[in-house]
């Protein structure tokens, strides 16, 4: 499993999902078909029913049918061994991206940025407890797993992530450090609640995030984030680079003032559009 970008278990929106069903209105088939197509990732493309039932947690009569039923609607694939998703599911996630009027508006933005500054630029949400991209313009590729729109990362040791976990209101923050496993990715990574926690609260002073290598050696990230109207942060936009050609001081002078002068463009885009 791609566990270096995604390391929150599907798992848990399987099973840990079905103890709500005492409640007439959720729908553990529809929460265990999700569970299902959230287990395919960039380097487990293709799972057999077990792989399945052991990522998700469920009975492998249960994966067998949600795989099943994948397959009829045109989602899913068999080669009669393994199974696959196929370019269908795509329809799911541009419904998103076509009715948000900030993944619409933050595009062009970061291509912009990528352009001026020849590395790459990414946009993301928190999504739970991780760090979910909604736009990226990518100059080459720079880490292990390459990373796309839909992709996910984890809030504590990335840039993005740590812009986001700023500006949550500090009971919601609580709550995070506390159910969420900080686990090392690098040498670098910090593990450890209070560091974070001081991490963060010089992430608000400073006005943007600078991760250097903590979710992989050799990568160097900043962010900053992008707030609506009302001043609440809705998103965050980054640059990131290899440690080995810009400096951490050098990042700071190279791309923070453009990512700034972007978030600023798109917190005015969100107005006059008034979808945030």
């Amino acid at each position: 499993m791609a566990e270096t970008l995604h390391p929150a278990e599907v798992a848990k929106g399987a099973e840990g999902a079905v103890k709500d069903d005492a409640d007439p209105n959720f729908m553990t088939s529809l929460a265990r078909g999700l569970s299902v197509i959230r287990a395919f990732t960039e380097r487990e493309p293709n799972l057999t029913i077990a792989d399945i039932a052991k990522i998700t947690g469920l009975p492998r009569a249960a994966a067998r049918r949600c795989l099943l039923t994948l397959m009829q609607l045109g989602y899913a694939g068999s080669d009669g061994r393994t199974f696959f998703l196929k370019p269908k599911i795509l329809a799911l996630g541009y419904s998103f991206l076509s009715s948000a009027p900030l993944a619409t508006i933050l595009d062009p933005l970061i291509e912009q940025v990528s352009g001026a500054v020849q590395e790459s630029c990414s946009a993301a949400v928190l999504d739970e407890d991780e760090l979910v991209y909604i736009a990226r313009a990518a100059t080459k590729r720079i880490m292990s797993v390459g990373l796309n729109v839909g992709s996910r990362l984890p809030a504590y040791c990335t840039s993005m992530g740590r812009v986001l976990l700023a500006a949550l209101p500090e009971a919601e923050l609580d709550a995070y450090l506390a159910r969420v496993v900080l686990k090392p990715f690098t040498e670098r990574t910090i593990v450890a609640a209070d560091p974070l926690r001081r991490e963060l609260e010089r992430v608000r002073e400073r006005g943007f995030s600078l991760v250097d290598q903590e979710l992989e050696l050799g990568l160097r990230s900043i962010a900053v984030p992008i707030r609506a109207a009302s001043g609440g942060v809705v998103a965050a936009v980054n640059v990131s680079a290899q440690a080995a050609r810009v400096t951490c001081p050098e990042m700071e002078v190279q791309f923070l003032p453009r990512l700034l002068r972007a978030a600023e463009e798109a917190r005015v885009l969100l107005v006059r559009s008034r979808g945030v």
